[in-house]
C-alpha cells in the first residue's frame, strides 16, 4: 500500500519549505556538525538558519543524500523518503493489532490520510517525525506491556530521532506516561525522560560551540514576526480542529463519534456563520466529534493520545497545516475502526482514497508546473540578473538556475528580470525603472480542489490563507510572470512621500505610505530625482519621532557627501542645503541615518519619517 501511494509521484518537484531544508543540506557539506550555521532569505528577510523550528536530524539525512548524488535529485530523494513511510506504516500495523480488531482496515484508513498521502513526498521534517514517533510509541507499548528492557531502549533510540526531527517530540512524555502509569516499573518512567533530555542536548551543543541557544533565536523571530500572536493563534487551533475532521472520513467519524447530535448541530451552525461553505461546518463539526468522544472516554489510552497531543498542537503550532496533526491519526482510525463493522470501513477507505489521491495530483501538478516555467527561464538566468520573487519550489528551481532571491524593499536595476509569483511576493523597489513582461503561465488544475491557491480559503498549509482544510474551485491556483526592468527617466525634481510618482523614484530604504501624508525610511533612503537645469538647494522635510534614536543626518548626491546634521532632541526639521550642481539628468538623493530601531511584531529598521525631499522649488 505504501509503495501503491509513493511510486506513482517519485518525481514530484521540489515543494513547499522543501527549499529551506536543502540549504541547511547544502551547508552541511561544510560544516556537517553545524548544518544551520548559515543565513537564508526567508518572507524577504535575510535571517539566521540557527532559528528554525525543526532540530536538524532531517537536514542532515538530506545532506547525506546530497553527499551520496551529488546534487538534489527528486526521484532517488523521493524514494529514500519512503522509508520514513515504511517505519510509519508498520509501526501503524502494530498498534492497530494491539488495539483493534481489524488491524489491517486501521492501518489503511491511516495510510488514505489526506496529509500522509499528499506530504509523503515532501522533503520537510513530517514524515520522518511521523515515523519515528509511532516507531516510539509501537516498541514502548510492547515493552511495557512484555517488560522488555531491549524493546524499551529501542524505544528510546525512536525518542531520540523524533526529538532530532521535530521539538513537539516533547508531547511523548505525557502521552506515554499514562500508558506505563501502573503498567510499569521505575526504569520506563525514567526512560520517558529521552526526548527532553536529547533536545536539551542539542541546545547545549549549540550555546557551547556557537555561542547561543537555537530556541532563543526562535523565539525571536516569532516575536518579530508575529507568529505566536492571540489572533494567530485562534486560527490556528480552529483550523487544526478541522483537519482533525477529516483525518478519516467525515462519513465515518460521524457513524463512530457523532452521538450528540444536538452539540455538532451548534457546532456547525456556529461554523456556519463564520463561513457558510459546506467543506468549513463539516469539517469543524467531525473534529469536534473526535474531541467530544475523547474527552467522553478519557480513560481509554487512545483518546489520550488524542487530547494531548491536539491541546499540544494548538500551543505549539501557528500555522494551523493538516500535516502537524499525523502523528494523532493512528489512534483515530484505530478509533473509528473499533466502533464500525468492515462494511462502513471499505467504503470510508475508498471514499478517503479518492480525495487523498486527487488532493496530491493538484499538489502534484502546481510544482511541478514552477519547476517546468523555471526551466523555460534557464536562458535569462545566464545572460541576466534574475531575482526570484516569492518562495517556496518556484525559488528554488530558479535558484538553480542561477537567479537570486529577492529581498524585501531590494533595488532591481534596468536590465535585471524578476520572475514573481501572486500568491507570495515582496515589495520590491526598481529603482527607477519600470517593468516591462516577458512571460507568464496560469498555474492551474482540472480537478477543482485546492491547497494553496488564489482566491483560495483553504488552510491545508496555513491558516493564514483560510481556515477551510481543503477548498473546492476551478480558478487559477496561481500566476507566475517574469518583468524585465527598462529605464524610466524621473519625472520630479521634489519628491513629496504621497506623490504618485513616488514608488518610481523611490530606489530603497522608504517604506510603505503612511495616512496618505508621509513615509518611515530605514538606516539609509535613496531617492533619484530629476535634476533642475540651474544649481538649486536640496531641501529634506523630516520627523524624528521619540521612540527613535536617530539624531545625525547625513546627506549624499550622486554619492558624494553634502551635508551632516545633528539634532539634540526629537521633532519636525527641515535641511536645506546651499546650491547643488547636477552631474546628469538624474541625480541620486541619499539620506543617512545614524541609529534605528524597531518594534515588536514589525521586522522593518526604522530611522525616521519623511515627508518630502528633492531639489528646493
Amino acid at each position: 500500500m505504501v509503495l501503491a501511494l509513493r511510486l506513482p509521484f517519485l518525481n514530484e518537484a521540489i515543494q513547499g519549505d522543501d527549499v529551506d531544508y536543502l540549504y541547511g543540506a547544502e551547508h552541511a557539506q561544510i560544516e556537517p556538525l553545524h548544518p544551520y550555521h548559515t543565513r537564508y532569505v526567508f518572507l524577504g528577510d535575510m535571517v539566521e538558519m540557527r532559528g528554525h523550528p525543526h532540530p536538524p536530524l532531517d537536514v542532515w539525512y538530506l545532506a547525506g543524500l546530497l553527499a551520496l548524488f551529488g546534487d538534489v535529485r527528486e526521484i532517488p530523494f523521493h524514494a529514500a523518503y519512503i522509508l520514513f513511510s515504511l517505519i510509519a506504516g508498520v509501526s501503524a500495523l502494530y498498534l492497530a493489532r494491539r488495539f483493534c480488531p481489524y488491524p489491517v482496515l486501521a492501518t489503511v484508513l491511516f495510510l488514505v490520510t489526506p496529509a500522509f498521502v499528499v506530504n509523503g513526498t515532501s522533503l520537510e521534517s513530517d514524515l520522518p517525525f511521523v515515523a519515528f514517533w509511532l516507531a516510539a510509541v509501537a516498541m514502548f507499548v510492547h515493552a511495557v506491556d512484555r517488560k522488555s528492557l531491549f524493546t524499551m531502549g529501542l524505544s528510546c533510540v525512536a525518542m531520540a530521532l523524533a526529538a532530532l526531527t521535530a521539538y513537539q517530540a516533547v508531547v511523548l512524555v505525557p502521552i506515554l506516561f499514562l500508558y506505563a502509569w501502573k503498567r510499569a516499573g521505575r526504569v520506563f518512567y525514567i526512560a520517558l525522560l529521552t526526548p527532553v533530555f536529547v533536545i536539551a542536548l542539542f541546545q547545549i551543543f549549540e550555546r557551547i560551540s556557537a555561542g547561543s541557544l537555537p530556541a532563543s533565536i526562535l523565539e525571536g523571530y516569532m516575536q518579530s514576526y508575529g507568529f505566536q500572536a492571540g489572533a494567530q493563534k485562534l486560527k490556528s487551533a480552529v483550523a487544526l480542529a478541522g483537519h482533525l475532521g477529516w483525518i478519516v472520513f467525515p462519513i465515518l467519524t460521524f457513524a463512530a463519534f457523532g452521538r450528540r447530535i444536538a452539540i455538532l448541530g451548534v457546532v456547525a451552525l456556529l461554523a456556519g456563520v463564520y463561513d457558510h461553505n459546506p467543506i468549513f461546518w463539516v469539517s469543524i463539526a467531525a473534529g469536534a466529534s473526535v474531541l467530544i468522544w475523547s474527552v467522553e472516554h478519557g480513560h481509554d489510552f487512545l483518546a489520550q493520545w488524542i487530547l494531548i497531543f491536539f491541546a499540544g498542537a494548538v500551543v505549539i503550532f501557528f500555522a494551523g497545516s493538516a500535516r502537524y496533526l499525523l502523528p494523532l491519526a493512528v489512534p483515530v482510525a484505530i478509533l473509528v475502526t473499533k466502533q464500525l463493522s468492515p462494511r462502513w470501513l471499505y467504503a470510508g477507505i475508498a471514499l478517503e482514497l479518492v480525495l487523498s489521491l486527487a488532493l496530491a495530483v493538484v499538489n502534484y501538478k502546481q510544482w511541478g508546473a514552477y519547476r517546468e516555467y523555471a526551466r523555460s527561464l534557464a536562458q535569462d538566468a545566464q545572460t541576466k540578473r534574475v531575482w526570484v520573487d516569492g518562495e517556496w519550489g518556484l525559488r528554488y528551481y530558479l535558484e538553480s538556475e542561477g537567479a537570486l532571491p529577492l529581498q524585501r524593499n531590494q533595488v532591481v536595476r534596468p536590465g535585471d528580470v524578476v520572475v514573481s509569483s501572486q500568491l507570495q511576493s515582496f515589495k520590491f523597489n526598481t529603482g527607477g525603472g519600470t517593468l516591462a513582461p516577458l512571460s507568464e503561465i496560469g498555474v492551474t488544475s482540472r480537478i477543482p480542489l485546492r491547497i494553496v491557491a488564489l482566491n483560495s480559503r483553504s488552510a491545508y498549509s496555513s491558516a493564514g490563507l483560510g481556515l477551510r482544510p481543503f477548498d473546492i474551485s476551478r480558478g487559477p491556483i496561481d500566476f507566475v510572470r517574469a518583468d524585465i526592468v527598462v529605464e524610466r527617466k524621473p519625472t520630479l525634481e521634489h519628491l513629496p512621500m504621497n506623490a504618485p510618482e513616488g514608488a518610481q523614484q523611490i530606489i530603497s530604504g522608504v517604506y510603505e505610505l503612511e495616512e496618505n501624508k508621509w513615509r518611515w525610511t530605514s538606516g539609509n533612503a535613496v531617492l533619484l530625482l530629476k535634476s533642475p537645469g540651474q544649481p538649486t538647494p536640496i531641501k529634506v522635510d523630516l520627523y524624528i519621532p521619540d521612540q527613535s534614536p536617530a539624531r545625525t543626518i547625513r546627506l549624499f548626491v550622486d554619492d558624494r557627501p553634502l551635508s551632516e546634521v545633528h539634532y539634540d532632541r526629537p521633532g519636525a526639521y527641515a535641511i536645506t542645503t546651499d546650491p547643488v550642481t547636477p552631474l546628469g539628468s538624474s541625480t541620486t538623493l541619499t539620506i543617512a541615518i545614524d541609529k534605528t530601531f524597531s518594534v515588536a511584531g514589525d521586522p522593518r529598521q526604522l530611522g525616521i519619517i519623511l515627508t518630502g525631499a528633492g531639489f528646493e522649488k
